[in-house]
């Protein structure tokens, strides 16, 4: 028995409707033995057999396949055009359960605007295991396709980057990719599957940390992979069942019960972000707004043509440095200074210092991520709340 059962069958009759209709109905149908409308917590390390090998349904242990876990990783497949999804208990689990489908010897070229906890494990741990990498500006194609070498297996792309929201061609990448042999991954935290679908582009796997917009309460912390390939998902299968990567009945119930809301979320904030950035790049005390639905970005035209849409991240580079940034920190009321993003409240962060503190220093301002960078997640609260809260912190 395959670990993830029928899955294409399972998905299949969903995939007529559009995400609006999945993010509420995908992968659920009210259960069969008592008619309830929500699916129940499975909250169970095992199951009972009849006799032996020989269990009662298609469950056995709750670290292999659970219920309710299941349901939810249907549900984030279907939302991007997948035919498997793997849920985990954090996006760095997921990551590194991406990663555990290259050998010792191997290669990984990644973008080098990445979060800083990717970049973190892919040079403090994975290096241990004898991979290598390389962090290339992978707007540059004319670079990506002179460092591909016999060893490069994978190319890892977050897009829109974390914190410098630049916006890298998935489907160009996607061809490269397939013209040299080897996977492209995607993060798609920032975007979602409701502002774009990576594997319609040609990408090989999607990543969410669903800690962020997917489950978009600050309230649960979670991972989440999607391919199309039968071999891939096997192998992630195998090794999510060996290395433990899971996520809990009671964590995968919470972000089910949350991504209901996620097409309605993604665009109030979405609404909110657009009206801030036109805030931000009136401010005098501003020097730099990157936002890329705003026409002042350099890749504004990309991101039309490649994503439907884009959320509340932005980031900003006030004018001045820490002392001015640190006063702006000590003034907002409304925004909250934390780590993370994606929720319905508003979140502020300094990169340099908090997200991407494990990148050196040196690196981090030849890319850009200065000390007077702000990013910023813009949450559905009153828009004006909002502005008013930046102009009197700025």
């Amino acid at each position: 028995m395959k670990i993830q059962g029928d899955s294409k069958s399972r998905i299949k009759k969903f995939k007529k409707y559009k995400p609006d209709t999945l993010a509420i109905h995908g992968g659920q149908s009210p259960d069969e033995k008592t008619g309830s409308v929500m699916m129940p917590i499975h909250q169970t390390s095992t199951f009972a057999q009849k006799s032996p090998a020989v269990p009662f349904g298609e469950f056995e242990y709750s670290r292999t396949h659970n219920p309710t876990r299941r349901v939810l990783e249907d549900c984030i497949a279907l939302l991007e055009g997948a035919d498997y999804g793997l849920a985990t208990a954090s996006g760095m689990g997921a990551i590194d359960l991406v990663f555990s489908l290259l050998e010792s010897g191997d290669e990984i070229i990644c973008c080098d605007d990445v979060y800083g906890g990717t970049y973190r494990l892919i040079t403090n741990v994975l290096n241990k295991r004898g991979l290598k990498a390389k962090f290339l500006n992978l707007k540059d194609l004319d670079l990506l396709q002179s460092e591909i070498t016999e060893k490069t297996k994978m190319i890892w792309v977050e897009t829109p980057t974390n914190p410098l929201l630049k916006v890298i061609d998935i489907k160009a990448c996607a061809e490269l990719a397939k013209k040299n042999n080897i996977l492209l991954a995607v993060d798609n935290t920032f975007a979602t599957p409701i502002f774009q679908t990576p594997l319609a582009l040609g990408a090989d796997l999607v990543i969410h940390s669903m800690t962020k917009y997917i489950n978009g309460h600050s309230d649960v912390v979670a991972g989440a992979i999607m391919t199309l390939d039968d071999d891939l998902a096997d192998k992630l299968y195998f090794n999510q069942n060996n290395l433990g990567h899971i996520l809990s009945p009671f964590d995968s119930w919470l972000v089910l019960r949350a991504i209901k809301t996620l097409p309605v979320r993604m665009r109030a904030h979405q609404q909110n972000s657009l009206k801030i950035a036109e805030f931000l790049e009136q401010s005098k005390k501003i020097a730099e707004v990157i936002f890329p639905l705003s026409k002042s970005h350099p890749d504004f035209e990309l991101a039309k043509t490649q994503m439907n849409g884009f959320g509340g991240m932005m980031s900003f580079k006030i004018k001045g440095g820490m002392k001015e940034v640190e006063n702006f920190f000590s003034k907002i009321k409304v925004f909250t200074l934390a780590e993370s993003l994606g929720g319905v409240e508003s979140l502020t962060e300094h990169p340099a210092t908090m997200t991407h503190a494990s990148i050196p220093k040196e690196i981090r301002e030849q890319i850009g991520i200065t000390d007077s960078l702000i990013r910023v997640s813009v949450g559905i609260e009153d828009v004006e709340d909002l502005i008013k809260d930046l102009d009197g912190a700025l």
